[in-house]
């Protein structure tokens, strides 16, 4: 299975030259870290960033610099630090060209749910809602089942949703998929060592299997 590290490795292959990426909080954040080399974006945090390095050194962190995670970031050179309001501008005007979320849990037909667990304490929904009412196009970074081995990909969300019908490709500790459009997850690439059969197993929504399936690589 994949580490957190291996999911973000593998998601920042999905980024294009030129692109404008969010990067949402959790796993999300550390695509940062993995940019490919030779490959010119700019990342935003929707906290008022743009430009947003790698994280820092140890010893080397300044408080006043925050993702919208509130962990300690760099900036690069060209960067700029404005308000809230005109990030939530850019997203909403659609000027982002790939968001990368966290999830809870993902329905077949593409719903996330990434904001609340009832009867838990959360410090509010951040920006999910305006990402994945905005966003040209979302990938997901997710573990693929939870503490207690239940699948988080799912025929229906049981999770107040953040959005419907909006996410097109998942990267988990276990797989990438698509999601079609008719509904149902797409299996593309599977992690190393991992079959099929758990892969099935360990997805309680429709699993569509299409011909050799093969393992996912980060070079």
């Amino acid at each position: 299975m994949f580490s957190k590290e291996e999911i973000a490795q593998r998601i920042a292959k999905e980024i294009k030259d030129g692109y404008y990426v969010n990067l949402g909080i959790g796993i999300p954040t550390l695509v940062a870290n993995y940019i490919p080399k030779g490959i010119n974006v700019v990342l935003q945090s929707e906290n008022g960033l743009l430009g947003m390095g790698p994280f820092p050194f140890e010893g080397e962190e300044d408080a006043d610099l925050i993702n919208a995670g509130k962990q300690t970031i760099t900036t690069l050179p060209g960067s700029s630090i404005f308000d809230s309001a005109m990030s939530f501008g850019m997203i909403r005007a659609q000027k982002v060209d790939l968001t990368i979320l966290g999830a809870m849990e993902v329905s077949e037909n593409g719903d996330i749910a990434n904001w609340k667990i009832p009867g838990k304490m959360v410090k509010g929904m951040g920006g999910a809602m305006d990402l994945v009412a905005s966003a040209k196009n979302i990938v997901v970074a997710m573990q693929h089942i939870n503490k207690a081995g239940e699948s988080k990909l799912l025929p229906k969300c049981t999770l107040p949703l953040t959005g419907v019908k909006c996410i097109k490709k998942i990267v988990t500790e276990l797989a990438v998929l698509d999601i079609l459009t008719e509904g149902g997850f797409k299996l593309l690439e599977r992690a190393p060592g991992v079959s099929i059969e758990f892969i099935q197993q360990s997805t309680a929504g429709r699993l569509i299997v299409e011909g050799e399936i093969p393992e996912m690589r980060l070079d």
